[in-house]
């Protein structure tokens, strides 16, 4: 079956996204705490925003594409926890989309919820407050893009989070421990998404300048035109 000219053009900005997204996630950044040889990598400084670039849709399949591709490569075994550890960075992708507001705000909300529910999660139950209202909040300031992508990597905390509370064995004391580094972590991240989106959009723009397709979408307050 032949794909006609638009099908191949977003298929193929899938498969180089997930080809870039890939290569950031075998880059190093820093070690996760209680995790032995987990670490963040450069693929958190970009990843999100493959969800306003390409869609919702097709920035999940990109990040999905990507993950898998490093899961394989690492050998690592497909359990139930592996699996759940994918789900950050899809939902990250999809708050910094140019839709699914109503979704976006669900998911810091319910965190802080289960989070509550977890019997050493609730003795520390200021921490979700700390970071999880701000992409909750962030659903109604969409204009701003140092705010979405603080909401973006914000909202990868918060499923990560309770992802780690409900499966790795943490003292309240180690949560604790844990509030300043990811306040710095968040922040950096954020400033990377923000530098992240901005030179590829000016690369877009560059490069995409004669399709009148629409894809991948280029926000002209960072263009070349503006």
């Amino acid at each position: 079956m032949k794909l006609n000219k638009n099908a191949e053009r977003k298929l193929a900005f899938v498969l180089l996204f997930g080809a870039l997204a890939l290569i950031g996630s075998r880059i190093n950044y820093s070690a996760i705490i209680g995790a032995d040889n987990q670490t963040f990598t450069l693929f958190q400084f970009f990843g999100p925003i493959a969800g306003s670039f390409l869609g919702a849709g097709l920035g999940v399949a990109a990040i999905l594409l990507s993950e898998l591709s490093n899961y394989f490569l690492q050998g690592r075994a497909f359990d139930a926890i592996n699996i759940l550890r994918l789900l950050p960075m899809l939902f990250a992708a999809v708050y910094f989309s140019r839709s699914h507001l109503k979704f976006s705000a669900i998911i810091p909300a319910l965190a802080i919820l289960l989070f509550w529910l977890h019997p050493v999660g609730i003795q520390v139950w200021y921490y979700p407050l700390i970071f999880w209202l701000i992409p909750l909040a962030g659903t109604f300031v969409r204009n701003n893009l140092l705010v979405k992508s603080l909401g973006s990597t914000l909202t990868a905390h918060a499923i990560g989070s309770i992802v780690w509370l409900y499966t790795v064995p943490m003292s309240a004391a180690q949560w604790n421990l844990v509030i300043p580094l990811a306040i710095m972590e968040r922040f950096s991240f954020a400033l990377g998404i923000a530098v992240s989106y901005i030179v590829v959009n000016y690369a877009l723009d560059a490069l995409t300048s004669a399709s009148k397709t629409g894809f991948p979408y280029v926000d002209k307050r960072y263009s070349l035109s503006a």
